[in-house]
């Protein structure tokens, strides 16, 4: 199987992200490079990363007008990453704009497309935090409309939380990609994030990838914390 674990370097310098990215390189399958290393690091990061022989995942989140978008997708195609994320929440001008521009960018510059992932709701937000901003408080309904509308806009995958994986299997068409963050594997204390399942579970819901931070760069031997990981998976 491919390595399905996306390392979170979430670390504020890129020397601290560069020293764990040679260290698990080989445990892993890509590894996430997110706005507190991008704002600290800036672009060079992504190039300085992908010299390990590793693929990106650029979580940055882009959400704004769809031209704005567009160009900053274009931009991330680029650096040469292999996925990156936007709001659905932005609407379907701004999905098809992003997907639109990944993939000409990509053919233009002779590169593969990368993966433009749809963000849902965030894995830290539950009921309160969705009616508190006037959205559906039920996150299940909320991720699911969201869902639908990135696939009707061409977006071939999306990020959700583990939770929410098998309602998402059954709804949407086999090929969408689901790369999910919240894993944790029941040894770390709690945090922020509220709707989790351990790696071996959200794969068994149907995940194609699982983005996994605290559990690894977090341990007192990141490499043996990723090689565990990975063969809880086989």
């Amino acid at each position: 199987m491919q390595n399905p674990i996306i390392a979170a370097l979430d670390v504020p310098t890129a020397e601290q992200a560069l020293k764990l990215a040679m260290e698990v390189a080989p445990a892993v399958g890509a590894f996430k490079i997110g706005k507190e290393l991008f704002v600290a690091a800036g672009p060079d990061i992504v190039k300085r990363v992908r010299d390990t022989g590793t693929s990106v995942f650029l979580d940055l989140k882009f959400h704004d007008i769809p031209n704005t978008v567009a160009k900053a997708v274009a931009s991330a195609v680029r650096l040469d990453v292999q996925m990156l994320t936007i709001h659905t929440c932005g609407g379907s001008a701004m999905m098809r704009g992003a997907e639109d521009a990944a993939q000409q960018t990509a053919l233009q510059s002779g590169k593969n497309a990368p993966l433009v992932l749809g963000v849902t709701v965030l894995t830290s937000h539950d009921a309160n935090t969705l009616g508190e901003i006037g959205c559906e408080a039920n996150v299940g309904k909320q991720v699911e409309r969201l869902a639908q509308l990135a696939v009707q806009s061409g977006l071939r995958g999306l990020v959700c939380s583990p939770l929410e994986i098998v309602d998402l299997r059954q709804l949407l068409p086999a090929n969408i990609q689901l790369v999910t963050p919240g894993i944790r594997t029941g040894a770390e204390k709690s945090d922020d994030q509220k709707r989790t399942l351990t790696p071996r579970e959200a794969m068994d819901a149907g995940a194609n990838w699982l983005v996994i931070g605290r559990p690894i760069y977090a341990a007192e031997n990141p490499r043996v914390a990723a090689e565990k990981i990975l063969q809880s998976l086989r």
